[in-house]
């Protein structure tokens, strides 16, 4: 799949670990497709994630979120112990953006490839154990979330996708 087809859609959710490609796609759909990008960093442990993501989606216009609700399902539990998004609250969100006429994109790529990226934008990387699980637990919540959004899956160590880190 050519990932400019993903601009079809009116929203789409760029999911996956940190050095999947995430930014690096959701900028080039951005300047290419007129999304409006929104960049969901680490949201404050007292603010309603799943509202915070309600009010984005009910918004006008083509949206591309580079991270979103998936990201806390995965990263949640294994830095925090508990994930501030429940099932039934992810599920709803799924819904929400396929009622936008929208896509779910899980980006992935080997664990290895991952680190060699974080490597080389960061300087450093988690170990292999950690980068492991990450890629084990988005399978895990995509596969979930498709009996109920459409989920298109992209591995990105085969595009020619250049850093913007």
């Amino acid at each position: 799949m050519n990932p400019d087809e993903i601009a079809g859609y009116r929203t789409v959710v760029l999911e996956g670990c940190d050095g999947v490609g995430k930014s690096t796609l959701g900028e080039r759909l951005s300047a290419r497709h007129g999304f409006t990008l929104v960049h969901s960093p680490r949201t404050p442990d007292h603010l309603d994630l799943a509202s915070r993501y309600r009010t984005i989606l009910a918004g006008e216009g083509k949206l591309l979120f580079d991270r979103c609700f998936i990201s806390e399902l995965v990263y949640g539990p294994l830095h925090r112990g508990r994930s501030r998004i429940n099932w039934p609250q992810a599920i709803d969100l799924a819904e929400s953006v396929i009622q936008r006429d929208g896509v779910l994109v899980h980006l992935t790529a080997p664990p290895a490839v991952i680190r060699q990226r974080l490597v080389g934008r960061d300087g450093e990387a988690a170990p292999m154990e950690e980068i492991s699980a990450l890629v084990t637990g988005y399978e895990r919540a995509f596969s979930t979330l498709s009996d109920y959004a459409h989920v298109l899956t992209l591995d990105t160590s085969l595009l020619d996708l250049p850093s913007t880190g």
